[in-house]
């Protein structure tokens, strides 16, 4: 999942990589599909917030 953020949105601050690792299968599932539509790392920590 790191690579394909990684590659949708540039390099990654450590503090989401982290988050991301803690993630479970089911929530890396739905942070795939999710994913899909980010456009910008502000994305993804709105998305990261859920999971706090």
């Amino acid at each position: 999942m790191l690579r394909l953020l990684n590659r949708r949105l540039g390099g990654l601050p450590a503090v989401q990589v982290q988050q991301v690792q803690k993630l479970s299968i089911a929530e890396l599932e739905d942070l795939g599909e999710a994913l899909l539509d980010f456009t910008e790392t502000a994305d993804l920590e709105v998305y990261l917030e859920k999971f706090g």
